[in-house]
């Protein structure tokens, strides 16, 4: 029986974040390979031009601190997850928490984020 691509993307909509985060490792783990973007060698020019370039920005949660409670209430209110899916991001640090956002929406988040206690990096 073959499955089709719009089944596929079906259930990957079907999914939670966390969801996919797990079978995007289970992925990276059967067949040997990793999601990371890869800069090709003598590409550093063009890495240096993208960089100047870039519009969009990932927000990076690398610890949740002291106050986890804060910070999961933080994660809910920008990602608009369940109870049980911000606990579980809070706790997988370190996390995008939301990505490919504008410089102001990044920084924003990472204020908010940081007043309830968290550590974060936009990248």
């Amino acid at each position: 029986m073959s499955i089709t691509k719009d089944q596929i993307l079906e259930a990957f909509a079907a999914m939670s974040v966390m969801e996919v985060v797990e079978l995007i490792e289970a992925m990276e783990e059967k067949f040997g390979v990793s999601a990371a973007a890869a800069v090709v060698a003598g590409g550093a020019a063009d890495a240096a031009a993208a960089v100047e370039e870039k519009t969009e920005f990932d927000v990076v949660m690398t610890s949740h601190g002291e106050n986890k409670v804060a910070v999961i209430k933080a994660v809910r209110g920008a990602t608009g997850l369940g109870l049980k899916e911000a606990k579980a991001m809070a706790e997988s640090a370190p996390v995008a928490v939301k990505e490919g956002v504008s410089k102001e929406e990044a920084e924003a988040l990472k204020k908010e984020l940081e007043e309830a206690g968290a550590s974060v990096e936009i990248k």
